[in-house]
């Protein structure tokens, strides 16, 4: 379990789409178009670390318009597909940006996500997620990728600010 201090300063949150927002199946219609599935429950955690002002990078390895279409729909702060050096960009966003380690958080599930995650001060998993991801993981979702994990890392992550009851409140009137 991570440490209160390590989300205080979470300023963007960077998240691997396939096998982190989906299942990680591809699937291919009769016309050859690919085709994901995203979880729903995942939108709860976009609205809330949006609530708190933390901007939402996808960076994925893989380009789908899909994929566009969702993170899109979930007002993602920066979209990145395509992306076969993951390090090496997030480096240079980080640099460009002026963004302290600190204040990046990484959601990530497998050996493409290994490296650029030790670029980052929190990172977070889905229960499926590879060893390699798992032990240098700070938060292991009980949820498997493409079935709310992401949600549930947020929702970790903003409980452990003491920040999550009030965002349900504002954002869905729910007074937990």
């Amino acid at each position: 379990m991570f440490d209160k201090q390590s989300v205080q300063e979470i300023r963007y949150l960077v998240i691997d789409v396939d096998g982190t927002m989906t299942d990680a199946g591809i699937y291919y219609d009769e016309n050859g178009n690919e085709l994901k599935k995203f979880c729903t429950k995942d939108a709860a955690g976009y609205f809330a670390a949006h609530q708190k002002g933390i901007r939402l990078m996808a960076l994925t390895g893989r380009e789908c318009q899909a994929t566009m279409r969702r993170l899109q729909e979930m007002k993602f702060d920066y979209i990145v597909q395509n992306c076969k050096d993951k390090v090496s960009y997030l480096k240079e966003f980080m640099e460009s940006n002026n963004i302290a380690k600190q204040e990046i958080g990484y959601i990530g599930d497998d050996i493409n996500d290994w490296a650029p995650m030790k670029l980052c001060g929190f990172v977070g998993c889905p229960a499926d997620a590879c060893e390699e991801v798992k032990a240098q993981a700070d938060y292991i979702s009980g949820v498997k990728g493409g079935y709310g994990a992401v949600r549930d890392v947020i929702c970790a992550m903003l409980k452990m600010r003491g920040e999550w009851e009030q965002i349900i409140e504002d954002l869905y009137g729910a007074g937990i």
